[in-house]
């Protein structure tokens, strides 16, 4: 799943993903612990999956607090 992806996805469908990433990085690590990891590099890209859907969540709470900050800017002129 690349970023453009990512930002398509409403803020509800992002949470979920993060939610079944997040346990599917803990399943594969335990399963690296038990030494029966499949595909290692499996770990690498959940975590990179997990940051990038935090970095969108992120941007868009950003962007919705500075569109309020603005909103109250021009509501205070």
């Amino acid at each position: 799943m690349n970023s453009s992806e990512l930002r398509e996805m409403s803020d509800e469908q992002l949470g979920l993903t993060l939610k079944e990433t997040e346990k599917n990085l803990f399943r594969l690590r335990m399963q690296a612990q038990t030494e029966r990891l499949d595909a290692p590099s499996e770990l690498r890209r959940h975590r990179r999956l997990i940051a990038q859907i935090k970095t969108v969540q992120g941007q868009r709470t950003r962007s919705a607090a500075e569109a309020a900050a603005a909103a109250n800017t021009a509501a205070a002129i």
